[in-house]
């Protein structure tokens, strides 16, 4: 679960965070919750955030995918997505998730692919489409973030590059 993997940036999102000394992988990576679910991300711009999680470790008592499980893949993706839109002078915070499970899945990886519905100024809200090994979807959420800006101290919690 907390094997180290390559995530593809676009290379202007590199370069600003590069110049602040910010260490990009960590800092868009699902964060301690999403390491212990085995949550990858995969690709990720402000247009299209991708990212997986295995089925097992991740189950309600039926053996069925937590409902759970799909809410924080879905709030992990989203979140990148909306923080990459709000650049490094902003900060993305999740304030309404919702989410339809469609199908119950057992086993495999699922996968999520975060799409920007609206990107403004002070909100950014994505769709997210989770779905099984087989393509059939298996929840659909929507996340919307408050995108504000960077205060004195928020650095304290970011990831710097060494």
């Amino acid at each position: 679960m907390g094997e180290q993997h390559t995530v593809k940036f676009p290379q202007e999102i590199v370069d600003e965070y590069a110049a602040l000394g910010v260490d990009l992988p960590a800092l868009f990576s699902a964060g301690h919750l999403g390491t212990r679910m085995g949550v990858q991300i995969v690709e990720a711009s402000a247009e299209w955030v991708v990212g997986t999680m295995p089925v097992e470790g991740n189950t309600q008592p039926y053996g069925l995918l937590h409902g759970g499980a799909s809410a924080v893949l879905a709030e992990t993706l989203g979140s990148v997505g909306a923080m990459l839109h709000g650049g490094s002078s902003k900060i993305a915070v999740g304030v309404d998730l919702n989410c339809t499970h469609h199908r119950g899945v057992r086993s495999g990886l699922v996968t999520g692919v975060a799409t920007p519905v609206h990107r403004g100024r002070s909100t950014a809200t994505y769709e997210i489409v989770i779905s099984d090994e087989s393509g059939k979807r298996v929840c659909t959420a929507r996340l919307t973030c408050l995108l504000r800006d960077v205060r004195p101290g928020d650095g304290d919690h970011l990831p710097i590059g060494g």
